[in-house]
C-alpha cells in the first residue's frame, strides 16, 4: 500500500500544490472571521445538578458575576478637588454604553423618612457637583455614617475607597465588553495619573478582558517565537536553508488551515486552543527531522533522489501515521470530559495533528524533488564523529550495563512514587494568572478591602408568596450572616437584610448605631413606611435580591481567590449552620454563584481527564498491538512512556504542584508525544531484524545508531518549543512550559537507554 503512495504523491506533484493551493486559500479566508471566546466557558455540562441549581439562579436574579470593581488609597479624597475630579470620574463612566449603574461615594444613596408621607424617600447624597469645602465635609459626615456601605464603597479601617461598576448583561460575556473596558481603564488610568494615585481594577468581567487580551498577544507572540525556535534548531542541524525554509513553510500553511477550520467548527479561539498553533510547529518540524533524516541517509546510500524520497515515504510513513495518530488520540481523550474548553480543544487538536502530517507526508517529498541534490553541509550530520561516538558509546552501555540501568531506574522510580504520593488536587476561580501581574496584585487590594471579588451565593426559597417579607425570616437571613461573618474568605453581606437594617436606620434619622435588625414592632411600623411595590426606586434595589413573587431571595457575598479544597470545606461546614437555621422541611437553600461552580467544575474536570488519560493510554496500546501484533512489543514500548509520568508526578508532589487541569493535562500531552520516538526506534528495529538474520544484539545496536540522532534532533525541537510557554504569563500555560520538557527529556533517556535495555532482556532466551 505504501509504495502505491508513495507512487502517487511523487507522480501527481503538481496537483498535490495544486490542491494544497486551493483548501490554503479558502481556509485562509475563512480565518480572518476567526474569533475570540469572551464568555466563560462552562466547566460542567448542562445536566450537571450544580449547573442546573445554577442556570436557575441567574434566571431568577440574573448574572452574578456582572460588577467591575474599581479601587484607590487617596487620603485627599474628601478635599475639594479631589472629590469634583471624583464627581466627574463617576459621571463619565455612567456615559460609557453598556454600564448600567456606577456607585461611589460620590453617587451613593440614602433612605430618609418622609413623615408627612408616612413613606421613606430614597435620595442620592450627592445631589450636585459640590463647590465648597463644606459640602464636600458634610457630604463625607453623611457617607461615613451609612454603615450599609462600610466594606462596599469604603474602608473605614484600611482608608480605601471602592467604586462598583454594574455592566448590562449583554456587556457581560460578549464581544460588547471591549468596547466598554477600553474607554473605562482610560478614563480610570488618566484619573490615576493626574493624582498619582494607583488605581486598582478587578471583578470577573475585567479579570475575562484581560485575560483574553493577553491570551490574543501570546498567541501571536508564542506562534512567532516557535517558528524561530524551531528554525533555529533546524539550521543547526542541517547547515542548510532550504530545509529550513520548506519546513517552515509547511507549519505556517498547517497553521493557517487549523484558524480556518476553527471558523468552520464554529469554534472560538480560547486559553487551550490558542496554545494549537505553537503545538502544530513544534509537531510539524518534528514530523519533518524524521523525513529529512531519512532522505539524507537512504540518497546517501542509492545517490537516487527520487528513490530516496519514494524509500522516506514507504519506511517513515507507517512510523509518523502511527506517531501522530498516538498524538491526536491522546488529545481527543479530551472530548469525553464534555468540558466547553477541553471539547473543541480536543476535536481541533486532533483534526489538525493528523492534517500537519498529511501535509507533511505530501510537501517534504514534493519540495525536495525540485531542490538540488542534498550534498556538502546538509548532510554532514550524518557522519558528525561527536553524534556517531555518543550513540556507540550509549549502544555499549546498554548492551553491557543493562542491571546498572534497571538499578538506577529503580532506586528514582521509588522516590518518584513516594513524591507522587504527596500530589493535592486544588484549583482557583482566577488560577492562571501569575502572581507578579498587576491583575493579580488588584485582586489581593480587593481581598484586603472588601473580601473578594469571587461570586458566591447563597439562594433561598420560603415555599410560600411573601414569605421573605416576615421579620421572623429576616432575622434567619441575618442569623445565617453572622455565621458568614465568621469565615475571613468572605466580604460584607448584600441581602434583603441589610436593606432592611438601612431602612431601619432611615427610620431613625440615619443614626448610625441604629443600623440592626429591627423588633416585631419596629419591622410592622417599618413595613408601612415602604414605597409601593410599583412605586419609587426602593423596590427595584430590593428585586435584585427577591423574586417577583417575594418568595425567594438571595445572600450575595464576594469571595477571596481561594482554592477549591478550602471553598469545598467552607461550603460543608456552612452546610449544618444553613439546615439549622432553615429546615429542610420548611425551606430549600442552595449555595451556588461563580466559585461553586468552579469547585464542582475542578473536581469534575480532574476527574474525567483521569478517564481520558486512561483511555488514550489503552488506545495506543491498542494501536500497538495492532502494528506490532505481540504483547510482549506492547509491553515494551509502554514501559518507557510510562515512566516519565512517574517521574513528573514525583516532581509535581516534591515541588508542591497541585493536581488541576492545565497540570493534568501535561500527562495527556506528554504520553501523546513521548510515544514517537519509541514507535521510531522498534520500526527500524524491526527492519534491521531482517537486515541482520534476526540477530537481536546487533539489530538492537544498530537501531540506536540510526534512530538516536533522529531522536535527539525532535526531542530537541519538542523540549525548546514548549519551553517558550514557560514565558506565559498564565499560571497554567507555565507550568505545561516546565513540566512537558520535563518529561519529554526523561522520555529521550529512557527511550534511549531503557527500551533498548528492555527490548535486549525480553528476548533474552533467544539472544
Amino acid at each position: 500500500m505504501w509504495d502505491k503512495i508513495a507512487a502517487y504523491i511523487l507522480k501527481h506533484r503538481v496537483l498535490n500544490l495544486v490542491i494544497v493551493s486551493i483548501i490554503l486559500i479558502f481556509l485562509g479566508l475563512k480565518a480572518f472571521n476567526v474569533r475570540m471566546g469572551h464568555n466563560l466557558a462552562n466547566t460542567l455540562p448542562d445536566t450537571d445538578t450544580t449547573m442546573i441549581v445554577y442556570r436557575q439562579f441567574l434566571e431568577k436574579y440574573g448574572e452574578d458575576g456582572r460588577s467591575i470593581f474599581v479601587g484607590m488609597y487617596d487620603d485627599d479624597l474628601f478635599t475639594l478637588k479631589h472629590f469634583q475630579d471624583y464627581y466627574d470620574l463617576n459621571a463619565k463612566i455612567r456615559e460609557i454604553p453598556g454600564v448600567a449603574e456606577c456607585l461611589s461615594v460620590t453617587r451613593v444613596y440614602n433612605i430618609k423618612k418622609n413623615d408627612s408621607l408616612k413613606k421613606f424617600e430614597l435620595t442620592q447624597v450627592v445631589k450636585q457637583r459640590p463647590e465648597t469645602q463644606e459640602e464636600v465635609d458634610a457630604i463625607a459626615k453623611e457617607i461615613m455614617s451609612l454603615a450599609m456601605y462600610d466594606r462596599l464603597l469604603f474602608n473605614t479601617k484600611k482608608h480605601s475607597t471602592m467604586m462598583l461598576i454594574s455592566l448590562e448583561d449583554e456587556y457581560v460575556n460578549t464581544k460588547k465588553r471591549t468596547d466598554l473596558i477600553t474607554p473605562l481603564k482610560t478614563l480610570l488610568d488618566d484619573f490615576g495619573k493626574e493624582h498619582n494615585i494607583e488605581m486598582r481594577i478587578s471583578g470577573m468581567p475585567y479579570i475575562r478582558e484581560i485575560t483574553t487580551l493577553k491570551m490574543v498577544k501570546e498567541i501571536v507572540g508564542f506562534t512567532f517565537l516557535s517558528i524561530v525556535v524551531a528554525g533555529f534548531i533546524l539550521f543547526l542541524f542541517f547547515r542548510s536553508w532550504r530545509p529550513l525554509v520548506s519546513v517552515v513553510a509547511i507549519v505556517l500553511i498547517s497553521v493557517i488551515y487549523m484558524f480556518g477550520i476553527m471558523v468552520l467548527l464554529d469554534f472560538d479561539v480560547t486559553i487551550l486552543t490558542g496554545v494549537l498553533p505553537p503545538l502544530l510547529i513544534i509537531i510539524g518540524v518534528e514530523n519533518s527531522i524524521f523525513m529529512l533524516n531519512k532522505y539524507h541517509r537512504e540518497y546517501d546510500a542509492c545517490h537516487d533522489k527520487m528513490q530516496a524520497l519514494k524509500n522516506v515515504i514507504v519506511r517513515i510513513g507507517p512510523a509518523n501515521f502511527l506517531t501522530n495518530t498516538t498524538t491526536a488520540v491522546s488529545f481527543a481523550s479530551f472530548i469525553i470530559t464534555r468540558n466547553m474548553l477541553l471539547v473543541p480543544f480536543g476535536i481541533l487538536a486532533s483534526i489538525c495533528i493528523m492534517l500537519t502530517y498529511v501535509l507533511t507526508m505530501v510537501l517534504i517529498p514534493t519540495f525536495f524533488s525540485y531542490q538540488k541534490n542534498p550534498e556538502g553541509k546538509s548532510v554532514n550530520y550524518l557522519n558528525s564523529p561527536r553524534i556517531n561516538y555518543i550513540m556507540t558509546k550509549v549502544s555499549n552501555f546498554v548492551l553491557g550495563k543493562k542491571r546498572v540501568i534497571y538499578a538506577i531506574l529503580g532506586v528514582l522510580l521509588v522516590i518518584c512514587v513516594v513524591g507522587a504520593m504527596r500530589m493535592t488536587t486544588s484549583g482557583r476561580v482566577v488560577d492562571d494568572i501569575a502572581k507578579n501581574d498587576k491583575l493579580y496584585k488588584d485582586i489581593m487590594f480587593f481581598e484586603e478591602n472588601v473580601g473578594g471579588v469571587m461570586p458566591f451565593e447563597i439562594s433561598i426559597d420560603t415555599r410560600r408568596p411573601k414569605g421573605v417579607m416576615n421579620a421572623s425570616f429576616v432575622r434567619k437571613v441575618q442569623q445565617l450572616q453572622d455565621s458568614l461573618a465568621l469565615y475571613p474568605e468572605f466580604s460584607e453581606p448584600l441581602s434583603i437584610a441589610e436593606v432592611v437594617k438601612f431602612a431601619r436606620q432611615g427610620f431613625y434619622n440615619g443614626a448610625r448605631d441604629q443600623y440592626k435588625i429591627p423588633s416585631n414592632n419596629e419591622f410592622g411600623f417599618i413595613m408601612k413606611y415602604m414605597p409601593e411595590t410599583k412605586g419609587g426606586e426602593l423596590p427595584k434595589i430590593m428585586t435584585q435580591y427577591i423574586d417577583n413573587q417575594m418568595q425567594s431571595t438571595r445572600i450575595s457575598v464576594q469571595m477571596a481567590n481561594v482554592t477549591t479544597p478550602e471553598i469545598d470545606a467552607i461550603s460543608k461546614s456552612l452546610r449544618p449552620t444553613i439546615d439549622h437555621i432553615f429546615p429542610k422541611e420548611k425551606y430549600d437553600v442552595v449555595m451556588t454563584g461563580s466559585a461553586m461552580v468552579t469547585l464542582q467544575g475542578t473536581n469534575y474536570l480532574i476527574r474525567n481527564l483521569s478517564y481520558s488519560l486512561v483511555l488514550a493510554f489503552v488506545v495506543i496500546a491498542l494501536l500497538m498491538v495492532i502494528t506490532f501484533h505481540k504483547f510482549k512489543m506492547v509491553v515494551i514500548s509502554l514501559i518507557p512512556n510510562l515512566i516519565p509520568l512517574v517521574f513528573t508526578a514525583g516532581v509535581m508532589g516534591v515541588c508542591g504542584i497541585p493536581l488541576k487541569m492545565s497540570t493534568i493535562l501535561v500527562f495527556s500531552i506528554a504520553l501523546g508525544i513521548s510515544v514517537d520516538n519509541t514507535i521510531h526506534y522498534l520500526a527500524r528495529y524491526r527492519l534491521q531484524m531482517r537486515n541482520n538474520n534476526n540477530d537481536i544484539r546487533k539489530s538492537v545496536m544498530a537501531a540506536i545508531l540510526e534512530t538516536g540522532p533522529s531522536m535527539i534532533y525532535s526531542a530537541s525541537v519538542l523540549i525548546c518549543g514548549f519551553l517558550i510557554f514557560a514565558f506565559s504569563s498564565f499560571g497554567g500555560t507555565k507550568i505545561v512550559g516546565f513540566l512537558v520538557p520535563f518529561t519529554l527529556l526523561i522520555a529521550l533517556i529512557t527511550n534511549i537507554l531503557v527500551l533498548p535495555a528492555l527490548v535486549l532482556t525480553f528476548n533474552r532466551k533467544k539472544i
